[in-house]
């Protein structure tokens, strides 16, 4: 997918430069349309419940293995790779770390790759647990 790049070429709007593509995922164009967003853990649980998200944990696998929300996969930050991340039409991608901390820094790299809003989880698992949510523990089965 291609964006096109406009540039003015003077302060006083004397001209314009012509177009040129761009690749989406230049950081030219996907800063154009990049942001990233932070949710509130009762927002998360509601979409969660009604099925409307995708949950990505950015933690260590011994961090999602002692403690994470239901339903969540696990993407490390040390190896995340916006490209390996699960995205479906139908369904919103939503980042979570421990505070915030990693999953907002996965959440750029992910909107700058995609080019569009990512959101993640306002004070990671940490505000879920604060608010008294539900949380599972173990390795999960393969």
């Amino acid at each position: 997918m291609w964006h096109a790049a406009l540039a003015v070429v003077s302060a006083t709007g004397a001209g314009l430069a012509a177009c040129a593509p761009v690749p989406a995922t230049s950081s030219a164009a996907a800063s154009a349309f990049a942001a990233v967003e932070t949710l509130p853990a009762g927002e998360l649980a509601a979409l969660m419940a009604a099925g409307d998200v995708v949950v990505i944990d950015v933690r260590t696998p011994a961090e999602f293995a002692e403690s994470r929300l239901p339903g969540a996969l696990n993407a490390p930050l040390g190896t995340f790779d916006p490209a390996s991340i699960p995205i479906e039409a139908e369904r919103e991608t939503i980042l979570y770390c421990g505070s915030s901390r990693r999953s907002g820094i996965a959440a750029t790299a992910l909107s700058e790759y995609l080019g569009t809003t990512v959101r993640h989880l306002e004070g990671g698992i940490q505000a879920w647990n604060d608010a008294g949510l539900e949380t599972i523990s173990g390795t999960p089965a393969q």
